[in-house]
């Protein structure tokens, strides 16, 4: 019987993932997506990436005002 061993899980985006659908398969005991066919085996094991944690300020009303304060009268 063949050794198990752990393969390194590659975090790859959602975009990836879709694009290699056909390749892959979802497994549920490994939390990854796994190469079809040989994937028990050998193969790359795939994980989507977390969530990205970056924030993006939307601009507040007092800042687009204060602009055009700034500017003076035309």
């Amino acid at each position: 019987m063949a050794e198990r061993f752990h393969r390194k899980r590659h975090a790859v985006g959602g975009a990836t993932l879709t694009a290699l659908r056909p390749l892959f398969r979802y497994s549920y005991s490994r939390d990854a997506y796994i190469l079809r066919v040989v994937g028990a085996r050998s193969g790359p094991v795939l994980k989507p990436k977390p969530a990205s944690n970056r924030f993006v300020r939307a601009p507040d009303r007092d800042d687009e005002d204060l602009g055009a304060e700034q500017r003076g009268p035309i």
